[in-house]
């Protein structure tokens, strides 16, 4: 019994259809022999995809840069821009917040807190209240205006640390007031060029007020910071902070 003869696809038939596939069918069908490739390549077939979806990279078509390659270049680009961040390499659990306040009348007072035994904000931001009641010291710190503070964030093991603001407040400080500090942050990583980071370190220290044998004074209450975006004036996700400290505080 002979077996019926082969049936071969014109070419030009492919070429026809080939003009109705999309990107993704066409590197699909480019993939099946060196002739596919050669035809399914062809720059009249991947000129309008280019100029369509990336009509800026289109305009350096050469002899030497087809659209396929044009448009592989823009697709990888576009699959780049929104790859999502890396995981930060470090956490929470490996982060102590050491405060400083210091006035003109008083040696400087500091607390140091590990990350672990502050509570995370419900929307996961970067901001954190620290309870200084159990601190009889800062309980009973008075707050003048020339109060001064330093945070500083190490790295557990004290391996790295980086500081977030070293300032004084503005304004006057008196009872049931806040006393805010804020610092704009560096750039991180290589790049010195003189921008800005967007970021800013905040720091709120609420006063109350005391009476005692000296009078009234003010002195703290509690103490709030945080990371700040310059764009939006709304704290920084914590991954978001992670990623730019782990440039500052690991070797």
């Amino acid at each position: 019994m002979s077996q019926p003869p082969e049936s071969n696809i014109p070419w030009e038939v492919l070429t026809l259809v080939a003009t109705n596939l999309d990107p993704k069918t066409l590197a699909t069908a480019s993939s099946v022999s060196k002739q596919w490739c050669t035809t399914m390549t062809s720059d009249h077939l991947w000129a309008h995809p280019c100029t369509t979806h990336f009509p800026s990279i289109s305009h350096l078509h050469s002899t030497t840069l087809p659209y396929h390659r044009l448009y592989n270049l823009g697709f990888t680009a576009t699959k780049r821009r929104h790859l999502p961040p890396p995981q930060p390499s470090i956490t929470l659990q490996n982060l102590l917040f050491v405060i400083t306040l210091t006035t003109s009348t008083s040696p400087p007072l500091t607390i140091t807190k590990p990350c672990t035994e502050l509570a995370l904000d419900p929307s996961s931001l970067f901001r954190f209240d620290i309870d200084v009641s159990d601190h009889r010291k800062w309980s009973k710190y008075e707050v003048l205006d020339d109060t001064r503070v330093t945070w500083n964030v190490v790295l557990g093991g004290y391996e790295g640390v980086f500081t977030m603001m070293d300032c004084k407040g503005r304004g006057s400080f008196f009872s049931g007031s806040d006393g805010w500090f804020t610092a704009e942050l560096p750039v991180a990583g290589w790049w010195s060029g003189g921008g800005s980071s967007g970021l800013v370190a905040e720091m709120r220290v609420a006063v109350r007020e005391e009476v005692g044998g000296d009078g009234r004074r003010g002195v703290v209450g509690s103490v709030s910071v945080g990371v700040l975006s310059v764009v939006t004036w709304r704290y920084v996700c914590v991954d978001d902070c992670l990623r730019y400290l782990q440039h500052f505080l690991e070797p």
